[in-house]
């Protein structure tokens, strides 16, 4: 069966983002930035793999879920559709509606989406963010894959929003890179 990886960046005080979606603040070095595009080159955006001549095929995930603001960033340089190498979900209730085909925009329940995506063939599926969205799916995770940024934040979108349920997750592996940046691996316990 098909795993829900929350594939995410955090700061060192567990945010992913800053307060107004900023996500440039995390440390980049050649090593780590040579490592994500090699070992999962489906994380980057089609609009950025055309730019660096990226064309590996999709590694570990097929299809990509993301909360409305995950989404937006694409959305304000214009870019709808912004894994179309993946199979796109966005889920939003507060989204009126997606224009582009590629992207398919789930109103209701998340649970109910991933847990029927789990049942189809396929690679893994990546939870993309945010961090509500990943509170709410929580039961649902299988695997996270955590890099590490060494920078704290003070403020922003934490990794998991929702409500007080300590779930606990086995690490398996960790990889350090020239940044200060870690990438570790937990399994669920």
């Amino acid at each position: 069966m098909r795993k829900l990886v929350y594939y995410v960046g955090v700061s060192i005080d567990g945010y992913i983002a800053g307060p107004g979606g900023e996500f440039d603040f995390y440390p980049l070095s050649d090593d780590m930035t040579a490592w994500m595009t090699a070992e999962y080159p489906e994380i980057v955006p089609s609009h950025i793999r055309s730019q660096i001549g990226l064309d590996a095929p999709n590694g570990h995930f097929d299809t990509v879920v993301m909360g409305r603001g995950t989404y937006q960033p694409g959305l304000d340089v214009g870019v709808t559709s912004p894994y179309a190498h993946l199979r796109q979900y966005v889920v939003s209730t507060t989204t009126p509606e997606i224009a582009d085909p590629e992207v398919e925009l789930v109103g209701g329940d998340p649970v109910s989406l991933v847990r029927r995506l789990k049942k189809e063939d396929g690679l893994d599926i990546w939870l993309c963010g945010g961090g509500k969205l990943a509170g709410s799916l929580l039961p649902e995770i299988d695997e996270l894959i955590v890099k590490s940024y060494p920078v704290v934040a003070g403020g922003g979108v934490s990794a998991f929003s929702g409500a007080f349920r300590p779930t606990l997750f086995t690490p398996s592996r960790t990889r350090s890179f020239s940044n200060g940046a870690a990438v570790t691996w937990y399994g669920r316990a």
